[in-house]
């Protein structure tokens, strides 16, 4: 009997973290046949997705405007998500993605274009102040120094980089908002906001209120939990989404943050490790999340 008991409190406790497991990852891979006159731009943003990271996760990619028709691609819908309190927001710069927790079983993810170098997006935790609709944009002194063109106040419509909605944060002068140029989606391209393909902010705008949470963090590896396997995804931005002049850095230097993720995830699991893998999946980037260890 009371090995019996035992065993059962045992099962208990494996089944509880079990169910926690299962909710590190999110999305599917899938592939995609590209039709005629298609660009990588055009099939990414029809599948949620940023063309940098499409072409991180297909190497035989060279242009992204001249695609050949027939070829079979794949699309990285898949996602370890980011640590740190699921509710409210979590802006990860580190795969350029926002992920909405509606609820502990619903979550949303979009990909995001961040701020370039000299106008980096910041870490640290906010909440949503304010939403509008068909924004004005008032130009910071900054940017018109930078960039004189701006008139002082940029009207709705077209022109407007900031698109058909914005979301205000608690950090002065920062906020999600639409843009006029979905194609610096998935690139740091921005003034130090966040911006995100019109269909994506219109459909976050819908969902999130005042006093919701925000926290941006910058987690190029991340390490999750599905069905008793544990996965390992890095991320790198691609040559596309570098900067002018600016290097690619080698994707090697993410291999101790790896190391170090994988022993806190793996505990007493960690001698299974097949570390030539992990040195193989950090070296690659390709941004999908891949096994490194079955506890069964």
């Amino acid at each position: 009997m009371k090995l019996f008991i035992f065993i059962s409190i045992v099962l208990l406790i494996y089944n509880k973290v079990f169910s926690t497991q299962l909710e590190d990852i999110i999305g599917n891979m899938s592939s995609y046949t590209i039709k005629e006159d298609e660009t990588l731009i055009d099939i990414s943003r029809r599948y949620n997705l940023a063309f940098p990271e499409v072409l991180l996760n297909n190497n035989s990619i060279n242009d992204p405007w001249t695609l050949e028709t027939g070829k079979v691609i794949s699309l990285p819908g898949r996602h370890i998500l980011p640590k740190g309190k699921r509710e409210g927001i979590i802006i990860n710069k580190g795969d350029l993605r926002a992920y909405y927790f509606k609820d502990k079983n619903t979550i949303f993810s979009f990909p995001i274009g961040i701020g370039r170098a000299n106008w980096d997006t910041p870490t640290g935790k906010a909440t949503i102040v304010g939403k509008k609709k068909n924004p004005f944009w008032t130009v910071p002194k900054s940017i018109l120094e930078e960039e004189p063109h701006w008139p002082k106040v940029v009207k709705p419509g077209p022109d407007n980089p900031l698109g058909t909605r914005a979301i205000y944060l608690s950090m002065p002068g920062y906020l999600l908002h639409g843009t006029n140029k979905p194609w610096g989606v998935g690139m740091r391209v921005s003034h130090g906001c966040i911006r995100m393909y019109p269909e994506g902010i219109e459909k976050l705008f819908e969902m999130v209120k005042e006093g919701d949470k925000v926290e941006i963090v910058e987690q190029n590896v991340k390490t999750g939990w599905q069905g008793g396997v544990l996965y390992l995804e890095v991320h790198t931005m691609h040559e596309y989404g570098l900067e002018e002049d600016e290097e690619k850095k080698p994707n090697i230097r993410l291999l101790p943050e790896a190391a170090k993720l994988i022993q806190e995830a793996a505990g007493i699991h960690i001698a299974k490790i097949d570390w030539v893998r992990v040195t193989e999946i950090v070296r690659t980037a390709s941004g999908e999340p891949k096994a490194v260890l079955s506890i069964y």
